[in-house]
């Protein structure tokens, strides 16, 4: 049905017949949704450039085939700020982020966001994963 492992048998029908996930009230297409995570926020990596201390925050974005063309970082309520993109291996892993935050001390709130190979945006809304994949923006909190 949807990413099988392996195949035992195949039954030939000329009716649709629900596969055993769409049966359990799961989403008959599975189009994977635009996502992004902050996997690091690496205070134990600061950098010293022009007088600044910068602290690297990355994480990963994927819109399965659809690509990502761009990832943002909100730090606490303040503006979004685009983040360096590494070239994905191919048009279908995961794509590598990375933005280096100049560094202010205190308890810090980082959001990320990305933008599919179409520059449409990842969906905001926050939902679970039934019945057709979860959404909303990844946060973290860090007292730095």
């Amino acid at each position: 049905m949807k990413q099988p492992k392996w195949i035992t048998d195949i039954d030939v029908t000329d009716v649709e017949v629900e596969g055993f996930w769409v049966a359990r009230g799961w989403d008959p297409v599975a189009r994977m949704k635009a996502t992004s995570v902050i996997d690091t926020v690496a205070v134990e990596s600061v950098i010293e450039a022009g007088g600044q201390s910068l602290i690297p925050i990355g994480g990963i974005a994927h819109a399965g085939a659809r690509g990502i063309s761009k990832v943002e970082v909100q730090v606490d309520d303040g503006d979004w700020v685009e983040a360096a993109l590494r070239a994905p291996l191919s048009g279908t892993t995961w794509v590598i982020w990375r933005y280096d935050w100049p560094f202010t001390p205190g308890r810090h709130s980082f959001t990320v966001r990305c933008f599919e190979g179409d520059g449409a945006a990842q969906i905001v809304d926050q939902r679970g994963a039934h019945p057709s994949g979860a959404t909303g923006l990844h946060t973290v909190r860090r007292s730095i």
